[in-house]
């Protein structure tokens, strides 16, 4: 008897088995799904901008007249966290690049941000402020010191595209500070 109750215990195990594929596999097909649309959503960075340039001790950049097919990804800004303000967008190519800006210790910032790259070679002048170049294993940045601040613009883009990036980068001035910022990608 108990050979028999054994033998039907594993039948009705693989049978329950066999159902819940079939239902799990039904699902799929009926549910619609399409792997060709972008799995990265563009974000909406404005509410963010405008509370980091009131509250940050520097003056707040993000970039200005960028092509649509540039997109802002990702968005932070924590004032307890050394002022720190990160935006990040994907480049035409689909190549990341972000700027992030602190007040924290300089050297342990860059080397946080850009994934441990190195100062790499003479600066590039851009929009009149130089620039250090940074070179690293995975992300690759373009690194400016002023005042209490660092400004780094960083990713897996190429030196070509993170110059883009920085020379599109815009602060508020003194009128515009407390103005809504519109930081939406314009035709280039």
């Amino acid at each position: 008897m108990a050979g028999k109750r054994g033998k039907q215990t594993v039948r009705d195990m693989i049978l329950s088995l066999g159902v819940i594929v079939a239902i799990a596999a039904g699902i799929w097909i009926f549910v619609p799904h399409d792997d060709s649309k972008d799995p990265v959503a563009r974000v909406d960075y404005r509410v963010e901008l405008a509370t980091a340039q009131r509250a940050a001790a520097y003056p707040v950049a993000a970039p200005e007249g960028l092509p649509k097919t540039w997109k802002a990804t990702s968005v932070r800004y924590r004032a307890q966290d050394g002022d720190s303000w990160h935006l990040g967008y994907l480049d035409p190519h689909e190549k990341y690049v972000a700027v992030e800006q602190s007040t924290k210790d300089p050297a342990e910032f860059i080397e946080n941000v850009t994934q441990e790259a190195r100062s790499s070679g003479a600066a590039t002048r851009i929009n009149g402020r130089d620039w250090q170049p940074y070179k690293g294993d995975r992300y690759d940045a373009l690194v400016l010191r002023e005042g209490r601040s660092t400004t780094v613009v960083t990713g897996s883009a190429g030196l070509a595209q993170l110059k883009a990036f920085a020379e599109a980068l815009r602060t508020p001035g003194p009128a515009a500070a407390s103005a809504s910022a519109d930081p939406s990608p314009r035709s280039a």
